[in-house]
Order: structure tokens, then sequence, then C-alpha cells
């Protein structure tokens, strides 16, 4: 009986903390013409002449900080733990198969399994809960690439996002019940950021886009691919699930990168915002992120952290990704089996 495909990709890491495997993800990475969408010579200047060689050394120290000697990077492990927990689920019907856009495992090879296992069908699910050009965008440009030179393709379909995705969202608001939110002076939901040119660049209509007052706060048929409105109804959700009060939380964006704007409010200023008000204890949740990584485990916890105390907070406390939890991944058994919501 011939099986269903199932490719769960994620975003990547490198094969190593050492500074040569950091580059070399790096380089990958920035260079997708998805990510830093700027003339392609500028864009090389930047990223191998400035950002991969001076930003390598940096981020290996980091990497080194979460790194596990057995285990690895954190979200290699728990994408390779959702891997396998997917595949007990689904049973022998279905090929499951994990790939990182960047690094390895690779998308090619792991297509080229799926190919050799003669699947009759693809379905890619993209381990990103907000639709982004730069992330999901970006894996379905590369599967296409691959199989684009296949003789035959199978039947090829997509996950497209699952921002408000039912068990995806009870299982944020689960891990953060752990926590007792309300204990807290302030709840932060974190995404990671974006320049802003790209969520102009989703705007069809070409005069929505941050030229609406609070055009993302809610979704509609002009910004429904947008991944900051996106984002806000993800934490909307979350929010709802806990009885958080619209006033005891903030929507904000990290991990920026060179000059131009991101998508705000930048994370690091509410931080600094909210010390300053006299704020001791924060929750915070990164649901732009199905595991645990560097820029939960480290930039939330530590730098975030630090910038905080700094300014006399006390305590800044994450809330850990979906990981392995068992409802999460009936999230993904849903997605695979076409039932729940999407």
């Amino acid at each position: 009986m011939s099986k269903k495909g199932i490719l769960l990709v994620n975003l990547g890491t490198p094969d190593s903390p050492a500074t040569k495997d950091v580059r070399k993800y790096l380089n990958e990475f920035l260079m997708d013409p998805r990510v830093i969408d700027i003339n392609p010579v500028s864009r090389a200047l930047l990223v191998k002449g400035i950002i991969a060689p001076f930003r390598s050394p940096k981020s290996a120290k980091l990497y080194k900080k979460i790194w596990h000697d057995e285990k690895g990077s954190p979200l290699l492990h728990y994408s390779k733990l959702q891997h396998r927990a997917l595949k007990q689920r689904l049973g022998d019907e279905y090929q499951v198969e994990l790939a990182m856009r960047y690094q390895s495992p690779s998308i090619e090879s792991a297509l080229n399994r799926l190919k050799a296992s003669l699947v009759e069908s693809i379905q890619v699910i993209p381990l990103f809960p907000q639709y982004a050009s730069a992330s999901t965008g970006s894996v379905y440009e590369k599967v296409m690439d691959v199989v684009g030179q296949w003789q035959t393709t199978p039947t090829i379909s997509f996950i497209n996002s699952f921002h408000d995705n039912e068990l995806m969202i009870k299982t944020f608001a689960d891990n953060g019940k752990k926590y007792k939110p309300e204990t807290y002076d302030h709840i932060l939901f974190s995404f990671h950021g974006l320049p802003q040119r790209q969520l102009m660049k989703c705007d069809h209509t070409g005069n929505y886009c941050l030229k609406v007052d609070g055009c993302c706060n809610s979704l509609n048929d002009v910004n429904k691919f947008c991944y900051s409105a996106q984002s806000h109804h993800t934490a909307l959700l979350i929010a709802e699930k806990l009885n958080i009060p619209k006033e005891k939380y903030t929507i904000c964006f990290q991990s920026r990168l060179g000059s131009d704007p991101w998508v705000q409010p930048y994370t690091s200023g509410i931080v600094a915002k909210l010390a300053k008000e006299g704020k001791k204890r924060l929750l915070v949740f990164c649901p732009a992120f199905v595991a645990d990584c560097l820029e939960t485990v480290y930039e939330v916890t530590e730098e975030y952290g630090g910038e905080f105390k700094a300014l006399g907070g006390e305590h800044v406390q994450l809330v850990e990704s979906l990981n392995d939890s068992p409802t999460w991944i009936d999230a993904l058994e849903e997605m695979v089996r076409g039932v729940g919501s999407l």
C-alpha cells in the first residue's frame, strides 16, 4: 500500500556551537533572499563581508551556553522528539520526515527519502505558527525548487499557518498556567521580529499596512496573511484562554537585525519601560516558536532578564514552548488528518 508523505520543516540550527559551523549556518540563513530581501550584491557584501564574520564568534558563544553535550541544540532536539512522536501517532499509513530550512537535515535529503519510498502524496508542514515570507514562504520555495527537478511529482500540499489552532493555543495556555499568570505584574507575548518592509509587501492593496491605525490589531481580508496580524491574533487567543485582561499584557517583537525599522514595539523597549514603571515580575510567552531555541532560552531569559534586573526588575520567567507536549502532537496529527481548527 502506498504511503502518504509528511514533511515537518523547522528553521534550522548550526551543526555545532563551533564558530565555523555558526558562520556556515548564518551564511546560508542570511543569504536567503526572502530573509534579507535587498539587492543580491548588497546582500552578499553585508552577509559575507560584515554579519557572518563578525557575528559568528559572538553567536557561537551564545550557542555554547544552551548546547547540550548529548542532545545538542534545543531546537533540533525538540524537533526530533516532535518528529518521533508524530510518526508513532500516524502509524504505517504515513512516512514522516524531518528537515531544517537551513543546514541539517536538509529539505532536499528529506524529500528524496520520500521520493525513494514512492509516497503517493507529500504534505509539508512548516513549523511556524504565523505565516511570513521569510519562514513559511521560504520553505515553500525551497520545496518547489527541489521537486521541480523531478520527472514525476506526487500531489503536494502545504499548511500555510496555524496561528489559531485550538490545540496549539491550549498547549501554550497550559504551559503558562503552571506559572500562575495572575501573580505576575505584566505578561509579554514576544514574537520574532521582521523588517516593516516585509509586512508592507504582504499588503496587496498598497494602502493598508502601516497606513491604517491599528492595522494589525484584528484579522480581516486585507491582513489575513500578515505575520504581525496573525501574531496579534495568537496572543489574543492565548490571553482569552487564560483570562488575562488586555491591560495586563503587551504584544512585542524581538531579534532585530540591522538599522532598518522592524515590527514594533520592540521587546527590549517594552522590558525597559515596564522596569521603569516599577514592574518587578514579568511572564513571557514566545508563540512564534514551536520549540525552545536560542531566541527563547537565551534571548528572553538571559538577555532581557539581565536588562530588566539592571533597571530594577526582579524576575523574567519564560514560558516553555510547545516542545514535545502531547497536546501539541495532537495538533500536528489533526493537521495531517485534516480535522480540527486550522
